[in-house]
């Protein structure tokens, strides 16, 4: 019976032996999954990140000579404005100097129409 007991107990240690394996095995095989789930990720993430940056990259060039084009419309109405403003202000530019000139220079002196006259009848 003894010997029966320590081949029982020799076989339960088998079967336990036989079992922490499988464990490891699975914990091995699991923690590979996820590295390889990790890897696959991050390649996807990068090619992602590459394709959403040759879209940006399409769209800026597609775009970059619109907002030149857009620019160069601005500069050219701004040089017209500012050709505008120059013209007039060589044009009347005598004239207002003249009529400041005179504003300053030909006074005509006059009394106030709030002053009261010195010899007016109305006393409060």
């Amino acid at each position: 019976m003894a010997a029966q007991n320590s081949q029982g107990i020799q076989t339960l240690l088998e079967a336990e032996k036989e079992a922490a394996k499988i464990v490891q095995q699975s914990r091995q095989y699991r923690l590979q999954r996820l590295k390889d789930a990790r890897s696959e990720a991050s390649r996807e993430i990068d090619e992602y990140r590459q394709a959403k940056e040759a879209e940006f990259k399409s769209f800026e060039a597609s775009h970059a000579g619109v907002t030149s084009n857009a620019q160069t419309a601005v500069d050219k109405e701004t040089g017209i404005k500012l050709q505008a403003i120059t013209d007039a202000y060589e044009a009347n530019k005598d004239a207002v100097v003249k009529k400041l000139l005179d504003r300053v220079l030909l006074i005509k002196p006059e009394l106030h129409r709030n002053l009261k006259r010195a010899g007016s009848t109305e006393s409060q």
